[in-house]
């Protein structure tokens, strides 16, 4: 691959469907229904692998909802913290479920959604497993969902099921079971008059080791103890170790350390890693290596950079470098910080074949900020 310019994202098409196939297995054994969450992975071009293992989509904005109707098919769950009326208006006969965060905002629009779709709520547990406070759901003064000391009386009779949103990349099957456990402490009265429960996603169900057949029996046995349709909402267990980041090292730099600086920055191009300040990997790197590099991005803000990391000889200008499992929460927060050259996107078929999905110029650039100069 080496005549494709870089930057591009690579997704590999025999790495998805590993995944794809512990989510059907996931299925068969537990009952429950898949749906992928757009907020991680919305590359529709790739949707034609995912969608006969998957049972729909699940949203976080209108456009979400209105890509996975187009797109995807199968079941279209609508939620957002807050929407407005047009919102409700645009999604609503375009969903099979909508999932409003508060009972004010349920109270409000619900007389607007047609009787094709049902409606629920999102409730906050008060308890999660993340890692991240900035991505925990039951962090104090939290907005996301409904806690149980407010519910009023008679909201089962408003609504036909609920979500909980709970994890980030849970690799815990007994963190997850005690999680089940405490719904199933505090909301057992409600669940027993509701039709289905959306378990949220951050379940890292497709991690090398996780045990699969655990979760399935968990699963199994609380959908059977309160007689609901489970849902879970994979993103990052779906996309896990599929996409590659191909960068080519434009400078090396010294002051102190050695930077090989890439035409890539995680600013613009893999946003989650200077958010959360969670190393990028390269494939190439190699632990027990003697030469030292801090990958840093070709962008202009100082503390951009991947991680560092160790090879066992010198870098190059000029050589390519692979920012490995690079799937999720990538894709979906491309934006063009300092006019920096968006990726590629491209899938490598199981037959070797690459096919690109689509690819980005200055025109894309320009007209993001103005189509019209103003009228002097």
């Amino acid at each position: 691959m080496t005549e494709l310019a870089t930057p591009y994202f690579m997704i590999h098409e025999d790495k998805l469907i590993e995944n794809l196939e512990k989510c059907k297995k996931l299925k068969e054994l537990s009952g429950v229904k898949l749906v992928l969450a757009l907020k991680c992975f919305s590359t529709w071009g790739v949707f034609n692998i995912i969608e006969p293992y998957l049972d729909g989509t699940t949203s976080s904005g209108p456009y979400e909802v209105m890509l996975g109707h187009e797109t995807f098919g199968k079941e279209t769950h609508a939620y957002s913290v807050g929407y407005s009326e047009q919102d409700v208006l645009d999604v609503a006969n375009k969903s099979d479920k909508i999932i409003f965060n508060s009972q004010s905002q349920l109270n409000r629009f619900a007389h607007l959604v047609p009787d094709s779709c049902k409606v629920g709520l999102r409730l906050n547990p008060q308890r999660s497993a993340a890692g991240q406070d900035l991505a925990d759901p039951a962090r104090p003064f939290c907005r996301l969902g409904v806690r149980k000391s407010i519910l009023e009386s008679n909201i089962a009779e408003k609504i036909s099921g609920v979500m909980f949103h709970m994890n980030c990349e849970n690799k815990s099957v007994s963190s997850f079971s005690a999680l089940l456990d405490h719904i199933t402490e505090n909301f057992s009265d409600l669940l027993a008059k509701l039709e289905w429960v959306s378990l949220g996603g951050g379940v890292f169900f497709t991690y090398p080791g996780y045990d699969l057949e655990a979760l399935a029996e968990k699963l199994k046995e609380f959908s059977e103890l309160h007689g609901v349709q489970l849902y879970l909402e994979p993103g990052e267990a779906v996309v896990t170790k599929t996409t590659d980041l191909v960068v080519t090292v434009v400078d090396i730099v010294e002051n102190k350390k050695l930077t090989a600086i890439v035409d890539s920055a995680t600013e613009a191009h893999r946003l989650d890693t200077l958010i959360y300040n969670e190393p990028a990997t390269v494939a190439e790197a190699d632990e027990d290596g003697e030469h030292a590099y801090v990958i840093g991005s070709c962008s202009c803000l100082a503390g951009d950079q991947f991680c560092e990391a160790k090879f066992a000889v010198p870098l190059e200008v000029g050589q390519r470098l692979t920012i490995a499992d690079s799937g999720g929460y990538t894709m979906v927060k491309l934006n063009w910080f300092n006019g920096i050259k968006m990726p590629a996107i491209y899938c490598q078929r199981s037959n070797g074949e690459v096919e690109l999905l689509n690819q980005f110029g200055y025109e894309d650039f320009k007209r993001m900020l103005s189509i019209n100069s103003v009228s002097q």
